[in-house]
């Protein structure tokens, strides 16, 4: 559970002085939602990742949207939104990103530059089981962990996840809402995780996990040895989750020293890769979801979204229906999804009907603070270059940890999805989903150190 702690205090640095959800201490009506990293807030706090366990009503988070059979290949970024412009609407985008994802050769890489925390790609569907493959190459170096997982609302979790200096181990693990069991994780051996691509499987059935290396079972976990006796109940992921993509740093300077030795030091951000390209990053070639045939029952997604009728949030209390999951704006929430909604104006440009627009309410307002969750911040993208030609080892080049390396020198506009700025070419322009520049989900320092500080306290 430490790796979720952790990921969860870094993401969440930039509202660490924001109201703070708990299953003892709800969100305020005023800042409704519970997000994924356990702060409160509006707008996109009430999508992807609200808890409504502890939320201030379970009718504040949006419905999920349900599973769909889909083959992705990641050689675009036009199916990708940033987490500041993806309102729910699963149709118009595959996924939801927080950070830098860049399109290179055919493929999405998750960059990790300096001064950021990394990127997570969630799926804007849900899956209540199924089967969910990535071919994949993770990122290396000391502090840096890569992770591929299915995470639900209420904190149920399933995992694979590569630390940088080990690229010879795949470390498995699940939890049932966050509850913390150290007994929980197994490793999977496999050759070099950085070079080579490996095709990465969860099979979950309402019975049992499998985790698939390569289209080999590398380990198998049934439901029926998870029974806690304490508390009558099944520990055993069983709601509806999101798929994960991620990169972030473990070895962050003011982590929680457990959770640096974790992931093997300190980062180097002089690091070869960061010198080559700007930043570390792991690589995904395509990412497969095929849906489980609940057929009316569990695991079914035969409607158009799922929601809790209860705060047992276990899989008898999960609802499949058509109950709305998308929000008019970043001010919305789902105590009032229609928040915000921009009203039409009139053509002309009559005096009178100008001075009438101080009388509008919801569309003029600011975007609240609390409106997206997570904290990072970008830096413009470089290509990949000749430095990941040595991946036998660890990925550590001697480099001093005291040098920061240098900073990314391209003309790649902050935001760009793309790599191959500055060469004139059409497609340097924002793309998939838009801007997702150091200004809409910064992390200052303060808030850094408060949330490292904080980890000692967990």
């Amino acid at each position: 559970m430490l790796r979720s702690v952790a990921l969860a205090a870094v993401m969440g640095v930039s509202s660490v002085l924001a109201v703070k959800c708990t299953l003892d201490s709800h969100c305020p009506e005023s800042a409704p939602c519970c997000g994924q990293y356990g702060d409160c807030g509006v707008g996109a706090f009430c999508l992807g990742g609200c808890d409504p366990r502890m939320s201030f009503s379970m009718d504040s988070c949006m419905a999920a949207p349900t599973c769909e059979d889909k083959t992705l290949r990641m050689n675009t970024v036009d199916n990708i939104q940033h987490i500041s412009e993806y309102l729910g609407d699963a149709s118009k985008a595959d996924w939801v990103a927080s950070g830098e994802p860049v399109l290179y050769e055919d493929n999405v890489l998750l960059t990790m530059a300096e001064g950021t925390v990394g990127t997570v790609l969630s799926s804007t569907a849900y899956m209540w089981y199924g089967s969910v493959r990535a071919r994949m190459r993770t990122s290396r170096g000391r502090g840096v962990v890569s992770a591929f997982i299915l995470f639900s609302d209420v904190k149920d979790e399933i995992d694979y996840e590569w630390v940088g200096v080990d690229l010879g181990t795949t470390q498995t693990n699940f939890y049932f809402q966050g509850i913390p069991d150290y007994d929980n994780s197994a490793n999977i051996s496999l050759s070099n995780t950085f070079s080579n691509f490996h095709d990465y499987e969860i099979r979950w059935t309402p019975d049992r996990i499998e985790w698939v290396v390569d289209g080999e079972v590398g380990r198998t976990q049934l439901r029926s040895d998870t029974w806690n006796s304490s508390a009558q109940q099944w520990d055993f992921p069983q709601t509806p989750s999101r798929v994960q993509l991620s990169l972030w740093p473990g070895g962050l300077a003011t982590n929680a020293q457990g959770t640096i030795d974790w992931a093997g030091g300190e980062i180097d951000w002089a690091h070869e890769d960061v010198r080559n390209t700007g930043y570390f990053y792991a690589m995904v070639e395509e990412v497969e979801i095929k849906c489980w045939d609940g057929n009316g029952r569990l695991g079914s997604n035969d409607g158009h979204s799922y929601t809790y009728n209860s705060a047992r949030a276990t899989n008898d209390t999960v609802e499949v229906g058509n109950a709305r999951t998308n929000i008019a704006s970043l001010t919305a929430t789902g105590l009032d999804p229609d928040k915000g909604r921009p009203r039409p104006r009139p053509d002309n440009n009559d005096d009178d009907d100008n001075n009438n627009d101080d009388d509008d309410d919801d569309e003029d307002e600011d975007q609240p603070n609390n409106s997206v969750p997570g904290g990072i911040i970008l830096q413009p993208p470089r290509q990949p270059g000749d430095g990941e030609n040595n991946a036998d080892g660890n990925g550590d080049n001697g480099g001093s940890s005291g040098n920061s390396g240098s900073r990314p020198t391209t003309d790649c506009p902050v935001g760009s999805f793309h790599l191959n700025c500055g060469e004139g070419e059409s497609e340097a322009s924002n793309t998939g989903g838009g801007d997702s520049g150091s200004s809409k989900a910064s992390a200052s320092a303060l808030a850094i150190i408060i949330a490292g500080c904080a980890l000692y306290w967990l």
